[in-house]
C-alpha cells in the first residue's frame, strides 16, 4: 500500500466528518488527536500520553533511531498502527508487545536495515502488514511466526539479496493463506531484478558440512571399521605397532571414545568385524603368524581365539572384506603376496573356510564388494594389473570384466548416489579417479590430483556424500559430492592436527552426533566430529 492508499485507508478509518480534536491532557506536542486517531509528525521522541481508547496512531518523520521493546505498551486498544518517512533502522524484540488487538500495522518508507525475529512477538489480531520501501536486505527466519491471522503482507521496495538469507521466506509463502508483495531481488548478480517469487527453492544450497576434530587415540592404525553390538556403536582399529586390535566405544559420561577389549594380534593389517545376533566375530589379518578368527558367544563374555584361518593361501593379507553369498556371511582376504592367493572364505558349521582362491600370483592390494545389476560382485585391485571385476555365478565368483585406463590402482571403494554407483579409485602417484557404472563396465568420470595417497575413501555421513582423499605428503582432502553436477567438489581440509599418513577412514553415530574415525599409519588416530550448519539461518 503506496502512500496515498494509506491516506486514503486512514480517511474511511477515522470516519467521514469526524473532527480532530485533542482530549484534554491526553495529546502530546506535534500531534493531531480525536478520540479514537492521532497522527505525530516531526516528534523528536516516540510520544506515550495518548487517551486509553486510542484505535488508529500514526507517526511522521520522527527523530528516533529504534524502536524499542514494550514501546508501545500504554496503548493496549490500537488497531492500526502506521510509520512512514522516519528516521529510525532498527526494529527490537518485543517492540509491539501488548498490541493484542492490532490488526494493520505499515513500516513503509522508513530506513530500517534491521528487524529483530521476535519483533512482531504477540500480534495475534494482525491481519495487514506492510515493511515496504525499507533498507531491508533480508529478513530473519520466524519473523512471522504466530501470525496465523494474516491475510496481506507487503516486502516490495526492500533491496533483498536473494541468497541463503531468503530461502525460508520462500520456503514460508506457499504454506500460508496471506497473500504476499516481495518486489524484486537487489543481489545477488545472477538474480538481481528477478521477481522474488519467481527464485526455485530447490535451487539453494543452503547447508555447509564441517568436520571438527575431537579427540586422539594414541597408537599409529591401519584400519578402523564400525559395528553395532548389542545396541551400542563400537569402533574397531588395526594397530600393528601395537600388536593388536583395539575395540573402542563411546563413554557417556566422559563424551569422549575409550578402549572397551583388545585383541592380541601382532602385525595385523586389518580387523574385520561381524555380528550374529548375540555372537561377535573379528577377523585379525596378519602379515606374520597366521591371520585369525576371534569370537564372543555371548555379551557377557571376552573375545577369545578360535581359529586360524587358511595358513597355506594367506600368506601376506593386504585387506579384508565382508560380504554375504547365498544367505551366508563370507569374509574375503586380498594377499599381497607373489606366491598367495587371494581367498574368499564362507562360514561353514563354527568357523569359515575357503570357498574358493581368486586372481593367484598378482600380488592384490585391496578387495571391494559390491553389487552391481541386482548381484553381488567383487573388485580387487593389485600391484601387477589393472582392478578386476568379479562376478557371482553359480556359486562362485567368475571375471567380468576389468577396468580401463586405470593403471597402479592402490585400492578401490564404491558409493551410490542418484541411482548409479560409483568407484573411488586411489593412486599414490599421478592421479585418484572417480568412476561411474554404465552398465557394462565402469568408466572414467573425474580425476583428483594425488600425492602419496593410499586411500581414498567414500563416507555417507548424515545426507552428505563425502570422499576423503588421504596424502602422505600434504593435508588429506575432504569432498562433497553434488548431485546435481555428478562430480566431486572441495569441501575441506583435515587439519590441524594433521593425519600423518592417513590409511582408512570410517564413521560412527552415537546419540544423535556423527563422528569420523581417521587412521594413520605414522601418528595417532584422530576424531572428528561432523556438524551441519545451516547458511539460511
Amino acid at each position: 500500500m503506496g502512500g496515498a492508499g494509506i491516506l486514503l485507508f486512514l480517511l474511511a478509518w477515522a470516519g467521514a466528518g469526524v473532527a480532530w480534536s485533542p482530549p484534554k491532557g491526553k495529546c502530546p506536542p506535534r500531534c493531531s488527536c480525536s478520540k479514537e486517531n492521532t497522527l505525530c509528525e516531526g516528534s523528536p521522541e516516540l510520544p506515550e500520553s495518548f487517551s486509553t481508547t486510542l484505535l488508529s496512531l500514526s507517526l511522521v518523520r520522527m527523530g528516533v533511531s529504534r524502536l524499542k521493546a514494550g514501546s508501545f505498551l500504554k496503548m493496549p486498544s490500537l488497531h492500526l498502527l502506521l510509520f512512514t518517512s522516519n528516521t529510525f533502522s532498527v526494529i527490537e524484540g518485543d517492540a509491539f508487545i501488548g498490541l493484542s488487538y492490532l490488526q494493520y500495522l505499515f513500516i513503509e518508507d522508513n530506513k530500517i536495515g534491521s528487524i529483530s525475529k521476535n519483533a512482531l512477538r504477540g500480534l495475534r489480531s494482525l491481519t495487514h502488514l506492510s515493511l515496504a520501501n525499507n533498507h531491508l536486505e533480508a529478513l530473519p527466519r520466524f519473523l512471522f511466526r504466530g501470525l496465523e491471522t494474516l491475510t496481506h503482507v507487503d516486502l516490495r521496495g526492500n533491496p533483498f539479496q536473494c541468497d541463503c538469507r531468503v530461502l525460508w521466506l520462500l520456503q514460508w509463502m506457499p504454506t500460508v493463506n496471506a497473500s504476499v508483495g516481495t518486489g524484486a531481488c537487489a543481489g545477488p548478480p545472477a538474480v538481481a531484478q528477478i521477481q522474488l517469487n519467481h527464485l526455485d527453492p530447490k535451487k539453494f544450497k543452503c547447508r555447509a558440512t564441517e568436520l571438527s576434530w575431537l579427540q586422539t587415540v594414541g597408537e599409529s592404525a591401519l584400519s578402523v571399521e564400525s559395528f553395532s553390538y548389542q545396541g551400542e556403536p563400537h569402533m574397531v582399529l588395526a594397530q600393528p605397532f601395537a600388536g593388536r586390535c583395539l575395540i573402542l566405544v563411546w563413554d557417556y559420561s566422559l563424551q569422549r571414545f575409550r578402549p572397551e577389549e583388545e585383541l592380541s594380534a601382532p602385525s595385523v593389517v586389518s580387523c574385520k568385524p561381524l555380528v550374529l545376533g548375540p555372537r561377535l566375530f573379528i577377523l585379525a589379518a596378519r602379515l606374520w603368524g597366521g591371520s585369525q578368527l576371534w569370537s564372543r558367544s555371548s555379551p557377557d563374555l571376552r573375545l577369545t581365539p578360535v581359529q586360524v584361518l587358511a595358513p597355506q593361501r594367506l600368506l601376506r593379507p593386504n585387506d579384508a572384506e565382508l560380504l554375504w553369498l547365498d544367505g551366508q556371511p563370507c569374509f574375503v582376504v586380498a594377499d599381497a603376496s607373489k606366491a598367495g592367493s587371494t581367498t574368499l572364505l564362507c562360514r561353514d558349521g563354527p568357523g569359515f573356510y575357503p570357498r574358493q582362491s581368486l586372481h593367484a600370483w598378482h600380488r592384490d592390494t585391496d578387495a571391494e564388494a559390491l553389487e552391481l545389476d541386482g548381484r553381488p560382485h567383487l573388485l580387487l585391485a593389485s600391484a601387477s594389473q589393472r582392478p578386476v571385476l568379479f562376478h557371482w555365478v553359480g556359486g562362485r565368483f567368475e571375471r567380468r570384466t576389468d577396468i580401463p585406463e586405470a593403471e597402479d590402482v592402490y585400492a578401490t571403494k564404491h558409493f551410490q548416489a542418484g541411482g548409479d554407483v560409483f568407484l573411488c579409485l586411489t593412486r599414490y602417484i599421478g592421479d585418484s579417479m572417480v568412476m561411474r557404472w554404465d552398465g557394462s563396465m565402469f568408466r572414467l568420470l573425474q580425476q583428483l590430483p594425488s600425492r602419496g595417497s593410499h586411500v581414498f575413501q567414500p563416507l555417507l555421513i548424515a545426507r552428505d556424500q563425502l570422499a576423503i582423499l588421504g596424502s602422505d605428503f600434504a593435508f588429506s582432502q575432504v569432498f562433497r559430492f553434488e548431485s546435481d553436477k555428478g562430480i566431486l567438489e572441495p569441501l575441506q581440509e583435515l587439519g590441524p592436527p594433521a593425519l600423518v599418513a592417513p590409511r582408512a577412514f570410517a564413521q560412527v553415530t552415537v546419540a544423535g552426533r556423527r563422528f569420523l574415525f581417521a587412521a594413520c599409519f605414522k601418528g595417532p588416530t584422530q576424531i572428528y566430529q561432523h556438524h551441519e550448519l545451516d547458511l539460511s539461518a
